[in-house]
């Protein structure tokens, strides 16, 4: 599926790739409007009623990763709402075989998320896949998300690897479509990001929805 001797950097994304989704699905969709409807007086439904066109607003943008403009956006603290739920942060099955596989092939090893520098920090603190990695990218830290083409370019300038020989492998289809546009060679997507939802049918990319299968000639 692919040609690994092609390939010198592998860019990860951590939800929904490495993660399972559900946490994040289950925090923004049903936990974060249940205290919502709890500050506000309002029924769960009611709750949810307001909140999801401002979350669908905000999509693909950096803001929408960022604790710290939902915590002053909703007056909850989010990050403390994440650590209350944290119990479901989960990794993929076979994630962790993949990483070593590719660490031991000398592939260069980047995680490249949105997710904002806490939510980040909380989910290696309970996964510990830090490890397994040369660089972790914070799109916080570049000041653009990854549906952004500044992304691509101030990723590159910063970790110098060559588009035609990366490996990028994410959930998030937009995102996928953003590093095809910058040039970035070989794209795969993730099928089932959620383990409590459907897989997905995947067109316009490679999918997979196990590692198992991206770790054939590696």
């Amino acid at each position: 599926m692919i040609a690994w001797q092609e390939i010198d950097t592998v860019l990860l994304d951590m939800d929904g790739t490495l993660l399972d989704l559900n946490f994040d699905n289950h925090f923004w969709q049903e936990f974060v409007p249940l205290k919502f409807a709890q500050l506000h007086n309002l029924s769960v439904a009611e709750a949810k009623q307001q909140l999801m066109p401002r979350f669908k607003a905000m999509e693909g943008q950096l803001e929408w990763y960022c604790l710290d403009y939902w915590t002053k956006e909703l007056q909850l603290n989010i990050m403390g709402l994440k650590q209350e739920l944290s119990g479901l942060i989960a990794i993929h099955p076979h994630v962790t075989e993949f990483l070593d596989a590719v660490r031991s092939s000398g592939k260069r090893l980047i995680l490249v998320t949105n997710a904002h520098q806490d939510s980040l920090n909380l989910k290696m603190e309970k996964t510990s896949l830090q490890v397994f990695f040369d660089a972790i990218i914070s799109a916080h830290d570049l000041g653009l998300a990854k549906e952004q083409q500044g992304f691509w370019q101030i990723l590159q300038d910063q970790q110098q690897f060559e588009k035609p020989r990366t490996l990028l492998v994410d959930d998030n289809l937009t995102v996928l479509r953003s590093a095809q546009t910058f040039g970035i060679a070989h794209l795969v997507s993730i099928s089932k990001p959620d383990s409590q939802a459907p897989k997905k049918t995947i067109e316009d990319f490679i999918s997979i929805e196990d590692f198992r299968a991206l770790m054939l000639g590696l």
